[in-house]
Parts: C-alpha cells; sequence; structure tokens
C-alpha cells in the first residue's frame, strides 16, 4: 500500500516530468503541503527532500523549493551526439559555427593524433545550444587523410560530431575528462563567469588503426554530468 510520503512525491512529480511545472516553478511550500495532505510537515519536508534528492528539486534559502533546471547527461564510454543530449534534456538544440577552416595540422595537433606533420585537416569550432542558452564549446580537427570529403563540408545543417557518426565506423575511442576554470573567452561564450568550473572532454576517435578525429568539448559545470554503467565482468 502506497504510504502517504509516496503519495505526495508521486503527485509533486508527475507535473515536473510532465512539463507542466518547468525549471524554475516553485512548488507549494511545506506547510501548504501538510495543510493540503493532512499530514505533518516533517512527512511533507520528508516528500520534498526526496524530489531533491532526485535532482528534480531545488531548495533555497527563504524563497522555497523550485523545479531544478535540468542536467544534461553524456555516457563516459559512448560517443554521443549533442543533439541528442540536447534532446534528452527536452530543449531545441541549435548550432553556430564561430570558424571552419582547412589547414595543416599545428604540432600539438599532431602529437596528440599520432598524425605526420603537415597533416591536412578540416578545423571547425562552433556553439552549441539548449533552448538558446549556450550548452557546449566544440573545437575539433577531423583527418582529410581518413575523411576526404569533410573538406569541403561546411557543417552548416549538420553539427561535425553528428556528421561523422553517419559517415565513419568508428573502432577506437578515448576520452580524457577534466575539470579546469573558464578562460574569458570562453566564458563569454557559454555565458558564465570568468573563472567559473567547466567540465572539459577530449574525446579521439579512429577507423580501422587511422585517425579519424579530436574534439575538445567544454561544458558549463553546473549544467552537465557525466554517467557510466557497468555490470559485473
Amino acid at each position: 500500500m502506497e504510504s502517504l510520503h509516496q503519495r505526495i512525491v508521486a503527485d509533486l512529480e508527475a507535473p515536473i516530468l510532465a512539463g507542466e511545472w518547468p525549471p524554475g516553478h516553485r512548488i507549494p511550500f511545506e506547510m501548504e503541503l501538510a495543510e493540503s495532505y493532512g499530514c505533518s510537515r516533517m512527512t511533507a519536508n520528508k516528500a520534498v527532500m526526496e524530489l531533491v534528492r532526485r535532482g528534480l528539486v531545488e531548495r533555497r534559502r527563504k524563497l522555497g523549493s523550485f523545479v531544478a533546471q535540468p542536467q544534461a547527461q553524456s555516457a563516459v564510454l559512448e560517443i554521443r551526439d549533442i543533439a541528442q543530449e540536447v534532446a534528452s534534456l527536452g530543449l531545441a538544440h541549435r548550432a553556430e559555427i564561430l570558424a571552419r577552416a582547412n589547414r595543416r595540422a599545428s604540432r600539438a595537433e599532431c602529437r596528440l593524433s599520432g598524425l605526420a606533420p603537415g597533416s591536412a585537416v578540416a578545423a571547425v569550432e562552433l556553439l552549441h545550444f539548449a533552448g538558446g542558452r549556450p550548452f557546449c564549446l566544440e573545437a575539433r580537427i577531423i583527418s582529410l587523410a581518413a575523411v576526404p570529403e569533410a573538406e569541403d563540408e561546411r557543417f552548416a545543417t549538420r553539427p561535425p560530431g553528428a556528421w561523422l557518426l553517419d559517415r565513419v565506423p568508428w573502432s577506437r575511442a578515448e576520452h580524457r575528462i577534466r575539470a579546469e576554470p573558464a578562460a574569458p573567452r570562453i566564458a563569454g561564450l557559454l555565458g558564465v563567469a570568468a573563472g567559473a568550473a567547466c567540465l572539459a572532454i577530449e574525446r579521439r576517435t579512429w577507423s580501422g588503426g587511422a585517425f579519424v578525429t579530436h574534439a575538445r568539448l567544454v561544458y558549463p559545470g553546473d549544467r552537465h554530468e557525466l554517467v557510466a554503467e557497468f555490470a559485473p565482468g
């Protein structure tokens, strides 16, 4: 039999998950919940704190409890399209190209990729948006030896990550993940304060032993988390 605490949790959770209560919507005060359900404030508090624990609600001192801004989740061991991450939040995705050029790989890029000095790459920098809000800054190089058709691709209608996933069967990938403060330019693009904590993911991908692409993805630290699922071997 469902307890009163569980019923309150379910009644509050339903409009949040259905989108009827958007991020920032204030949920009823604990006193209001206690009166509405004929229970103690302790029971109402227990229900609200359960939603806080699940990440659906955030407490604001002296103001009350509000529907939390959802966090995007990336699978650590999976190559996932950023547009899919945004769609999982129920928000519209848009990408803005900041720079696009075909050039020779730099020494640092050659060290990262294993490409020979002077190798030709397609370089692109773009800013991803989720519902009009900056979501992720992406800087990527693509080996033109491995993907020659990238030379003429402008990525105007499809971001490079999704474009590559549709065309090149990757056989190996590496993720390097770190926390770092936002440099002034990155902070301006992502709409955060300079020095704010960001999550940086560097991803290298190969196909059949040939290097394909290196991407550096920078997310505002308070809007993103990494998730990995494991099972016994």
